[in-house]
C-alpha cells in the first residue's frame, strides 16, 4: 500500500507540473485533508451502530443460522472436503459473517478455514480446488447488510444510505456466480491440460 501511495503522489505532482497546476496542488491538499478527517469523523457513530447491531445479531445466533442454511449449499461446492471437517464448518461461518457484512468476525473464521485446508492438502504449498473456490467465494462475498457501505453513504450525506441494499445484493449475488463459474471452469481447464503435472487450482 505505501508503494501505492508512492505512486499516486508522485502522479499527482507530475499532472499537475505538465498542466501548469502546481501553484492548485498545496491547497488541493490540505482540502482533500480536511474532507478525510471530516468524512472519517462522520464514519464512527454510523459504523458504531451498524457493528453494534451486527455484534447483537451475531450473539443472538443469527450468524449460525445463515451458517446451517449454507452448509447444504457449501456440501454441494466442497465434495472433497469431509462434512465433519472442521474446515467446513469455519467456512460456513465465514460466509454467513460476510453476509451480514461482519468483517472482523469473518477474518478469523477464513483463516481457520484456510488452515484446515492446507491439513488435508496432499500437496502442501499448492492451492487445491477447494482452497481456490473457497478464496474465491471470500472475496466475492454476497452482501446482505453492506454495512461499511451504509456507513460511507450516511457519512457522505446521503439522504437514504440504505437503499443500495437491493442493488449491491444483486452486484454480490453476480459476482459469486461469477466466482464460482470461474473456478470451475479454470480447474477442468487445468485438469484436461496435456503437460504432466499441471497445477491445481
Amino acid at each position: 500500500m505505501s508503494v501505492i501511495w508512492v505512486l499516486l503522489l508522485v502522479a499527482s505532482v507530475v499532472v499537475a507540473a505538465a498542466t501548469g497546476r502546481m501553484a492548485a496542488l498545496p491547497g488541493a491538499i490540505a482540502e482533500s485533508a480536511g474532507r478525510a478527517v471530516s468524512l472519517s469523523i462522520g464514519l464512527v457513530g454510523i459504523l458504531a451502530l451498524w457493528l453494534g447491531l451486527m455484534k447483537v445479531a451475531e450473539e443472538a445466533g443469527l450468524v449460525r443460522a445463515l451458517g446451517k442454511l449454507a452448509r447444504p449449499v457449501l456440501r454441494r461446492l466442497f465434495p472433497s472436503v469431509p462434512a465433519e471437517s472442521p474446515a467446513m464448518g469455519a467456512m460456513t461461518m465465514n460466509i454467513a459473517a460476510n453476509m451480514l457484512g461482519l468483517g472482523n468476525a469473518a477474518t478469523p473464521f477464513g483463516i481457520k478455514a484456510m488452515e484446515e485446508l492446507e491439513r488435508v492438502n496432499p500437496d502442501p504449498g499448492t492451492a487445491t480446488d477447494a482452497q481456490a473456490l473457497f478464496c474465491a467465494l471470500n472475496t466475492a462475498s454476497i452482501q446482505l447488510i453492506p454495512a461499511s457501505v451504509i456507513a460511507l453513504r450516511a457519512a457522505a450525506g446521503a439522504r437514504q444510505p440504505a437503499d443500495i441494499l437491493g442493488a449491491t445484493l444483486l452486484a454480490s449475488t453476480c459476482a459469486t456466480v461469477a466466482a464460482i463459474a470461474s473456478a470451475w471452469a479454470l480447474r477442468r481447464l487445468f485438469r484436461s491440460s496435456p503437460a504432466p503435472g499441471p497445477p491445481r487450482v
